[in-house]
C-alpha cells in the first residue's frame, strides 16, 4: 500500500498523522509513505525526523475577514492542487489522508480529482474550515467526537478517535516520572498549556507557587519554550517549593502522561485523546483563542461525562485554581470515578480502526 499523508502547522495535526504511520508500520512492513506539508510548519521538522519521506507545497490559509491577501490565496490553493497532483502522480499513491490544517486542502481535494480513495481525520468537536471544505470530496471522514457527526454527511462518517491514543498505551510511567524528576509513591499533578504554554495559566501558577508548596503533593509545571525564561525570573522573586518542578518544555510527553495522577491542561483534540485514553482526571482550560470556541466544546464532552472540570480562562484566579486541583486529589471517590469516566471516553484502538477504514477504501479500489 502507498500512503499519502498530509497534514501541518500545529502539533495537534502532526502528531496523530505519525502516531497513524508507525502503526502501519507495525502491521504492514511493506507500506510506503508520503507527507506533504508545508516549509513553514511544524511538520517539515517533525516528520523528517522520523525518517519519513517528506515533500512540501506552498499555501496559506483564508482570512476570515475581506482581505486581498485571499486573493493569493486562491492562487496558491490552485498551484498547490496542480503540484500534489504531480507529487500523487509520481508516488503511485494508493490513498490519501488529511489530518488537518490547511496543507490538506490541496492535496487531498487533488487525490479526489485524480479518483485516489481519501479521508479526512477531524480531531475537534467542531471541524475548520478546511475540513469542511473537503468533506464534499472525500470517501470517508474519521471523527473522534460524536458532537462532530453534525456538520459532516452522515454516509460518510466513521468514529475511530485519534491515532495518538493508540501511541500513549505502551508507556512506562513510572519511567516518566524519574525522567523529569517526579518521586514515586505521592500524587502528581502535570500542568501545562500546550506546546508552545499559555500566559494565563502561568500567571495563575506562579501566583500559586507558595500554596502549592504546603500540598501533600507534587506539581510538573511546564510553561512552554516561548515563556520560561520570563517564568524563571518571576519565580526567583517568589521561591520555587520543593514539590514544584518547573520544566520549559517535556520531550517525552506520552511516558510523563502514563505517570500522572491529574493534569491541568488546555483542551486540544489530541491532548484530550492522551488523557482518556490513559483514563487521566482533568481539569481544562480551553483557549479562546480558537476558531470556533472548539476547545470549549471539546473540553465539555468530557466534563459533561464526569472526566474532566472545565475551568473557563475568565474564571481563572490563582485561588480556583488551587481549590479545584485540591477538590478533585484530596478526595479518593471522585478521583476514583473521574479516572473510570476518563477510561470510558478513551479510544485505545483508535490507530488500528484508522487502518482498517483505509484497507476497505483501498480493497474497492
Amino acid at each position: 500500500m502507498r500512503i499519502v499523508v498530509s497534514g501541518g502547522g500545529t502539533g495537534g495535526h502532526i502528531y496523530p498523522a505519525l502516531a497513524l504511520i508507525r502503526e502501519i508500520q507495525k502491521e504492514n512492513k511493506e507500506a510506503k509513505f508520503l507527507y506533504i506539508g508545508t516549509q513553514q510548519g511544524l511538520e517539515s521538522k517533525l516528520v523528517p525526523r522520523e525518517n519519513i519521506p517528506f515533500k512540501s507545497i506552498h499555501i496559506t490559509g483564508f482570512k476570515r475577514k475581506l482581505s486581498f491577501d485571499n486573493v493569493k490565496t486562491i492562487y496558491r490553493f490552485v498551484k498547490g492542487v496542480s503540484d500534489s497532483k504531480k507529487l500523487l502522480k509520481e508516488f503511485k499513491a494508493d490513498i490519501v489522508i488529511g489530518t488537518g490544517g490547511y496543507v490538506c486542502g490541496p492535496v487531498v481535494y487533488a487525490a479526489s480529482k485524480l479518483g485516489i480513495p481519501t479521508i479526512i481525520h477531524e480531531q475537534n468537536s467542531v471541524p475548520g474550515l478546511t475540513n469542511k471544505f473537503l468533506s464534499r470530496y472525500v470517501n470517508k471522514i474519521a471523527i473522534c467526537f460524536d458532537e462532530a457527526k453534525t456538520f459532516f454527511p452522515e454516509e460518510k462518517v466513521e468514529f475511530t478517535g485519534n491515532p495518538r491514543a493508540s501511541e500513549v498505551l505502551s508507556q512506562d510511567g513510572a519511567r516518566g516520572r524519574l525522567s523529569v524528576g517526579l518521586k514515586p509513591g505521592i500524587p502528581a499533578v502535570l500542568i501545562f498549556g500546550g506546546s508552545r504554554g499559555a500566559r494565563p495559566i502561568n500567571e495563575a501558577v506562579i501566583k500559586s507557587l507558595s500554596e502549592f508548596g504546603t500540598k501533600p503533593y507534587q506539581i510538573l509545571y511546564v510553561t512552554g519554550d516561548v515563556h520560561f525564561e520570563n517564568v524563571k525570573k518571576e519565580v526567583e522573586l517568589v521561591g520555587n517549593p520543593g514539590n514544584v518542578i518547573i520544566k520549559p518544555f517535556i520531550h517525552n510527553m506520552p511516558e510523563v502522561l502514563a505517570g500522572i495522577d491529574l493534569t491541568v491542561s488546555r483542551a486540544g483534540a489530541t491532548t484530550l485523546a492522551e488523557l482518556t485514553s490513559l483514563g487521566i482526571p482533568s481539569i481544562l482550560i480551553p483557549s479562546p483563542y480558537v476558531t470556533n470556541n472548539h476547545q470549549e466544546k471539546n473540553a465539555r464532552s468530557l466534563s459533561d461525562r464526569g472526566a474532566a472540570k472545565l475551568l473557563l480562562e475568565t474564571d481563572l484566579t490563582s485561588k480556583k485554581l488551587v481549590e479545584e486541583i485540591d477538590k478533585i486529589l484530596m478526595d479518593e471517590k471522585l478521583l476514583a470515578s473521574m479516572r473510570v469516566a476518563a477510561e470510558e471516553l478513551g479510544i485505545q484502538d483508535a490507530a488500528k480502526r484508522m487502518f482498517n477504514v483505509m484497507k476497505e477504501l483501498t480493497s474497492t479500489k
